[in-house]
């Protein structure tokens, strides 16, 4: 159990030199072993972890705590380490991307080229988005995210789709923009860190609450914290991706293939709201609360203006792409009203739009596997022709519009519950994007599925064994998070209740 953390993060990177020891057709084989066995591996973590432990800013609220010299000699004020742990959110996240990991490889079985570069790529991916979630350094922490960022280009620019080039050089130069906020951020933070020089996130979450500051000289004539606040908040909120950040997501969507796109919206845009729980909000609380009124502004935006372009695109991929920017909207606006409720909401609808979006692009993939286009008003009909693929998607959105006995309820309601105490204009506004977004759901739905079948579908296929093997267990899990959510509560509910202590006082 001491360097469990490590096998976890590791052992997908681990899994590549297999895939050039079995013949080409046989490299998915390899990529799913090698998830599979994370997944068992982290079995442990789940079992062990205390749920009692307060502290999302605190030594003592990380587990499994692993910490060696990286860079720099123990005299040096220069130092770096190997620092990895998990708390109660970040073992959710993990979790997330355990699952939605072997959902994806599933999701990739009908790769046809390059199938070994495409696992390797897939691999590597995987170990970044975990080091993301368990760093506790802020070097190692960033080191993670850039590393994100080389195989997720390849894998749209290489595997995507018409316009795949121009979707990943898109995805590239956004997410590099805020990476180098984010480090010009954490350049400042060492330097002028309370206490003196450390890249220890929680050292310097401690030293914040034990009442340190950050006292840097103003930047282009504005107070330091502010400056460093904002730059942290930019690199974050591109990932999220916040309005106006967003724009490279639709098209990251579209053009990738489908386990990327599962990837892309069930993990990836996790790591921004995760890095505003992490590092961003808590080591500045007070600019938070400066902040918080804008925040929520964003979150409203996000929420409507996704909402109404979704209900606008023709594309089913592009639609469930936007309705990916509305429903973060609600993980944001629950954490800007950073009370128990909004707070804990937001954590439990990043794991729930997680799994939820990821089945809905597995869904799509699996009709344009068979069509080979994506547009909704091609279709019709298809409830009679695919009963089974018609059946699972109407749950999947059903779980999407937030009905009550399935995930995405739950989490809406709590943000919306939370956020109505300190922000009741924004609450109700932002409860448009739970109508739009039963509008554009509705409507997709009656155009692919109900009327007139499409002559050139009659014969269409229902789902095979691998798709439905890559399905099913996201509806499990959406269906028990329905009726037992606090399963899932109950791991980040004392870390959150903590944090939100801290934000608010």
């Amino acid at each position: 159990m001491s360097h469990i953390l490590s096998l976890i993060v590791f052992i997908p990177l681990l899994g590549i030199p297999f895939l050039w020891l079995v013949p080409r057709e046989k490299a998915k084989w390899v990529a799913l072993i090698a998830v599979i066995i994370d997944f068992i591996v982290a079995i442990p973590i789940f079992v062990h972890f205390n749920k009692t432990i307060k502290g999302v800013n605190s030594l003592e609220g990380m587990q499994f705590v692993e910490k060696l010299p990286w860079i720099g000699s123990e005299n040096s004020t220069f130092q770096i380490f190997y620092h990895v742990g998990v708390d109660g959110v970040s073992i959710t996240m993990v979790l997330l991307t355990l699952i939605i990991g072997i959902m994806a490889t599933l999701a990739s079985w009908n790769i046809k080229v390059y199938q070994r570069g495409y696992f390797a790529m897939f691999l590597l991916l995987e170990t970044a988005m975990l080091g993301v979630f368990v760093a506790l350094d802020l070097i190692l922490f960033y080191l993670f995210w850039e590393v994100m960022l080389f195989p997720m280009y390849f894998l749209i620019g290489i595997w995507g789709g018409p316009r795949r080039i121009y979707a990943a050089i898109k995805f590239f130069l956004y997410t590099l923009a805020g990476s180098i906020c984010m480090l010009l951020a954490i350049i400042a933070i060492w330097y002028y860190a309370p206490g003196g020089h450390t890249f220890n996130i929680i050292e310097l979450l401690e030293r914040v609450q034990a009442g340190g500051e950050f006292n840097g000289p103003p930047i282009f004539g504005l107070p330091f914290v502010k400056v460093v606040f904002v730059a942290l908040f930019i690199g974050f909120a591109i990932k999220v991706p916040v309005f106006p950040f967003h724009t490279w997501l639709p098209d990251a969507h579209v053009e990738a293939p489908t386990a990327i796109s599962v990837i892309l919206a069930g993990v990836l845009l996790k790591m921004g709201t995760y890095g505003f729980l992490r590092i961003n909000f808590p080591l500045f609380p007070e600019i938070f609360e400066w902040f918080r009124d804008f925040l929520i502004f964003l979150a409203v935006v996000n929420i409507v203006y996704g909402a109404l372009c979704a209900l606008a695109q023709s594309d089913f991929k592009k639609m469930i792409a936007y309705s990916s920017v509305s429903h973060m909207g609600f993980v944001i606006l629950g954490i800007g009203a950073a009370t128990a409720q909004g707070i804990n909401g937001a954590v439990l609808q990043m794991f729930n739009h997680g799994t939820i979006t990821a089945m809905l692009f597995l869904l799509v993939g699996v009709v344009y596997d068979r069509a080979h286009h994506r547009q909704i008003a091609g279709f019709g009909g298809l409830a009679s022709v695919t009963p089974v693929y018609a059946s699972i998607t109407s749950l999947a959105f059903m779980a999407a519009i937030g009905l009550p006995g399935l995930s995405g309820f739950i989490s809406e309601f709590l943000i919306l519950s939370g956020a109505f105490k300190v922000y009741q204009v924004a609450t109700i506004i932002s409860g448009l994007g739970i109508v739009f977004g039963a509008g554009y759901m509705l409507w997709a739905y009656q155009r692919v599925f109900f009327g007139k079948v499409n002559e050139k579908y009659k014969d269409l296929k229902d789902m095979n064994a691998v798709e439905l093997a890559s399905v099913v267990p996201l509806v499990i899990i959406v269906i028990f998070l329905g009726i037992f959510p606090n399963y899932l509560i109950s791991y980040f509910e004392t870390s959150l209740n903590y944090l939100s202590a801290i934000l608010i006082g």
